[in-house]
């Protein structure tokens, strides 16, 4: 298959050739997390590598990705580059590979520095006594206005995809799984369903709807009363997705 990789432009050419080498001999490295796309923590000359190696698509998307679309490995690149110079944290991102022939695409990977943090949002969920609490969740929710007031529309705002780093007595966010992004003037309505994945608690899209409140000057009981009305809308639909999945393996079977 024909390979393509872009790198960014601060890399040397020896630098590019070993991870080149690294993409070629994946699978020979040890661990790996995740059922679909697989990620590795890889040590290339003293600095860790998150590879992030998307899993094959269908036959549509084989088709899409080759000739229509630009793949997750190129999106996640391409956006995290964007972020940086829009000054919104994520992993310094590293290069991208694929790999197509003229029957579709195939493998792709996306290539970041491994980045340290504390928590991630989804901490946030399950430890309610999590020091400073209180000014954590205030902090996230000032980062989403500030994505929002920078026209940045992130698709995968969920629980894992948020990395909380504690500097001083600050926060530092940083956004991962980059894939789903759209980059426009975002209404009120759409700034605040892009809340919807996060919680299932009520008492934190309270504090959530008080701080963005607070940053827009919006009211704060249509800012609740939406944020908590797409919150269950979206449970219901996630959890009778899985009913039905859970069904339709069951009659499969």
């Amino acid at each position: 298959m024909k390979e393509i990789k872009v790198f960014n432009n601060d890399l040397t050419e020896a630098y590019k050739n070993k991870l080149t080498e690294m993409i070629h001999n994946f699978g020979n490295y040890d661990g790996g997390v995740g059922n679909r796309n697989i990620i590795k923590i890889i040590n290339i000359d003293g600095v860790d590598l998150n590879i992030k190696a998307f899993k094959i698509p269908n036959l549509i998307n084989r088709i899409a990705y080759n000739f229509f679309r630009k793949s997750k490995a190129q999106r996640s690149f391409e956006y995290a580059n964007k972020l940086t110079k829009m000054g919104i944290g994520t992993p310094k991102p590293i290069a991208f590979f694929e790999y197509k022939n003229t029957f579709g695409f195939g493998e792709s990977y996306y290539i970041s520095e491994q980045e340290d943090y504390d928590i991630t949002y989804r901490e946030l969920t399950k430890d309610f006594d999590y020091p400073d609490y209180d000014n954590v969740l205030r902090a996230f929710t000032r980062f989403t206005y500030k994505l929002h007031e920078k026209g940045i529309h992130f698709l995968d705002h969920s629980p894992g995809n948020t990395l909380i780093k504690r500097n001083g007595d600050t926060y530092n966010f940083y956004l991962v799984d980059l894939n789903r992004m759209n980059f426009k003037t975002l209404d009120f309505e759409t700034r605040i369903k892009n809340f919807s994945r996060l919680t299932i608690h009520k008492s934190m899209v309270e504090v959530m709807s008080d701080e963005y409140a607070k940053c827009s000057g919006e009211n704060y009981d249509d800012i609740f009363n939406l944020m908590w009305k797409e919150t269950e809308d979206f449970q219901y639909k996630y959890y009778r997705k899985k009913r039905l999945k859970k069904k339709w393996l069951f009659w499969k079977n």
